[in-house]
């Protein structure tokens, strides 16, 4: 914050006309969004809001796709641009397109800021007044427009947390490069034994973080196979996750013990339900903050259909399609991630044709009855 806002270096404008520089008396919110970030897309309809109220204050947008996922930049740029025609043909800001990683290295790296959605708001005289995420504008951007908010207690005492936290991931980041370095060649020439050392090397750096916990019990019990090893792993696993009361570590603790398609059969049953029932308790009992547990329900009601109360797996089942229209709605690109395998599953576990909306799936003619 403070800083001299960097240049815009860009390859190609695909909205609006290309902005060369910031023009001083106006304000600029640079916005780093990608097509694959659900809360990216979800909070377009946002910046059109706020480019449509505050366009007479001399505020404009621009968003920079300088993350898209493709192989080739020609590729990227020609599906970003179809995507939208598609569902933004009334688009009121600018976008421009970046592959070559110029305007990361200009704006995200120097920031500590590591993921997307990322807004930066210029002031009126070429100055950072604010770096964070968007939905923080509505508050922000009023301030900026009147001068109060880069000399308030509040804008610095969030940036310094901000930077903070940057440097922390930083931290992280420096220290597990050279563990998926090994990763993940390791993996895809199925070197189990190569990847096992990177992980054990990975966590003994970082004892919590759970990307390598997860592929510690992984590798062990699924790829591996090695029960007598594996075990111990994943029952620590289990009781970390439930002492830590995250839904994550336990929804990846579940999914290791019932997600469809792994081969149990050298499991010990007893002990891989018991197991199952605790952590399906302790999911379900968590409180509903932000709406995220329908997205644990799924493999809670795998459980719940193998050890033989269907009518729970279906409940859940249900409360999760529910969830998806609720206060907090799904984006569609999650929802429609989501839904073939969700329906896939009631209509299995019920045993007849199930909808959503267009949308209907009919029960799988090798599903085991129960």
């Amino acid at each position: 914050m403070e800083s001299p806002a960097p240049s815009i270096k860009v390859e190609n404008w695909l909205r609006g006309e290309p902005l060369t520089s910031f023009e001083p008396g106006k304000v600029c919110i640079v916005e780093f969004w990608a097509t694959w970030c659900g809360p990216c897309v979800d909070g377009m309809p946002h910046l059109i809001q706020l480019q449509e109220k505050y366009k007479d204050n001399g505020v404009e947008i621009v968003g920079v796709a300088a993350s898209e996922d493709a192989p080739t930049a020609d590729e990227a740029r020609s599906t970003l641009d179809a995507w939208l025609t598609e569902k933004f043909p009334n688009l009121n800001y600018r976008i421009a397109f970046d592959s070559t990683g110029e305007m990361d290295k200009l704006w995200m790296e120097p920031s500590f800021s590591y993921g997307v959605p990322t807004s930066f708001v210029v002031d009126r005289d070429g100055h950072i007044a604010f770096i964070g995420h968007p939905t923080q504008l509505d508050e922000v951007l009023p301030k900026v427009l009147n001068g109060s908010w880069r000399t308030s207690d509040q804008a610095k005492s969030a940036d310094t947390e901000r930077i903070a936290e940057g440097e922390t991931i930083a931290r992280e980041q420096a220290l597990t490069k050279p563990i998926y370095d090994k990763l993940r060649p390791a993996m895809e020439a199925e070197d189990w034994k190569t990847a096992l050392s990177a992980i054990e090397e990975g966590i003994a750096l970082i004892p919590d973080k759970l990307n390598f916990r997860v592929s510690h019990v992984d590798l062990l019990l699924h790829r591996m196979r090695d029960m007598q090893a594996g075990l111990p792993v994943m029952r620590q696993f289990v009781r970390d996750a439930i002492d830590r009361k995250s839904e994550g570590w336990m929804y990846w603790a579940l999914y290791q013990l019932f997600a469809p398609g792994f081969d149990y059969s050298g499991f010990p049953s007893a002990e891989r339900f018991a197991m199952g029932e605790e952590l399906s308790k302790h999911i379900v009992a968590l409180p509903q903050d932000g709406g995220s547990k329908f997205l644990s329900y799924p493999v809670v009601a795998q459980y719940y259909h193998e050890s033989g109360n269907k009518d729970r797996a279906i409940e859940l089942l249900e409360q999760t399609l529910k969830a998806l229209e609720g206060p907090e709605p799904v984006s569609d690109d999650l929802k429609q991630h989501l839904l073939p395998e969700l329906l896939q599953a009631l209509a299995n576990y019920k045993g007849e044709k199930v909808c959503y909306g267009a949308l209907c799936v009919a029960p799988q003619e090798d599903f085991p009855k129960r």
